[in-house]
């Protein structure tokens, strides 16, 4: 059996619940995850003043119902075992998140899986700006695992980004891959504007509708059948993450950038018959 817990406070002010993760209350009682201390806006509280309790901590699974869109840090640094919003929640969901897999039925805020170092995160519906991203000043965002969004996304989709994969299956803000340093970013619905700039390495796929071209220091190169993305797409269907097929049978136009940064990172852009 899951430890379910279950929003009950009525409020409008946030509420922050970093650290309450699998792993961390694997070997407390139910009265001790109620007792954690947890903050609404600047002040603190108890975990069970706000949150009812129940279930085995020990099973590793974790299930959280509710109106959780003004509750943020859902699964923050958490290391192993599984959580399961059953609803929408607020930002920093997943945020230094090194292991485990988080599954959420609706939307998510900001900052999801926010300097990401393992896992999964797949939210069935929208998320927000920044997805995948390095906090501000911070040297790196996502350093590895995978984040998985059915709906659609703000801007700075994976901003300073490391390793690790972002699939987005909907539409994206500007800014994909800002000073993206490698890994690999997907966008399946349509995209803004100034994809790429300052990418190092790493590879962006734009299937969808695009603004503008690629930046003025994005090279052109030639139009060819990448095989690494067929391998990507097989991953995606394992990971219940569906891609149209036309996509798996169609030629590229590769574009090399940030040629200001080097030039080694990639952008794809089908090449599909109107």
């Amino acid at each position: 059996m899951s430890l379910t817990i279950r929003f009950t406070a009525d409020t409008h002010v946030p509420v922050e619940v970093e650290g309450i993760v699998p792993d961390v209350v694997r070997d407390m009682s139910i009265d001790d995850i109620r007792s954690i201390q947890a903050f609404h806006g600047n002040e603190k509280i108890k975990f069970g003043d706000f949150f009812d309790v129940d279930g085995d901590p020990t099973d590793g699974v974790m299930d959280w119902h509710g109106d959780l869109k003004g509750v943020h840090w859902i699964g923050a640094k958490m290391k192993t075992g599984r959580i399961h919003v059953h609803g929408c929640c607020g930002r920093h969901l997943g945020s230094e998140m090194s292991g485990g897999e988080i599954h959420v039925d609706g939307d998510a805020g900001d900052w999801v899986g926010a300097e990401l170092h393992g896992g999964l995160i797949h939210v069935k519906g929208n998320a927000g700006h920044l997805v995948g991203a390095a906090y501000r000043g911070s040297a790196r965002g996502m350093t590895s695992g995978t984040i998985l969004v059915g709906g659609n996304v703000g801007n700075e989709l994976g901003h300073t980004m490391r390793r690790g994969l972002i699939a987005v299956a909907g539409n994206a803000g500007d800014l994909v891959g800002f000073n993206m340093l490698a890994g690999t970013i997907l966008v399946f619905g349509d995209s803004g504007i100034r994809h790429g700039a300052g990418m190092r390495r790493g590879t962006i796929g734009l299937f969808g509708a695009c603004d503008r071209d690629p930046l003025p220091s994005f090279s052109p190169g030639c139009d060819f059948k990448p095989p690494a993305l067929n391998l990507i797409f097989r991953h995606l269907d394992e990971l219940g993450f569906q891609t149209d097929p036309v996509f798996r049978s169609c030629s590229y136009r590769i574009f090399h950038g940030d040629l200001i940064e080097g030039g080694r990172g990639e952008i794809f852009i089908p090449k599909i018959a109107g």
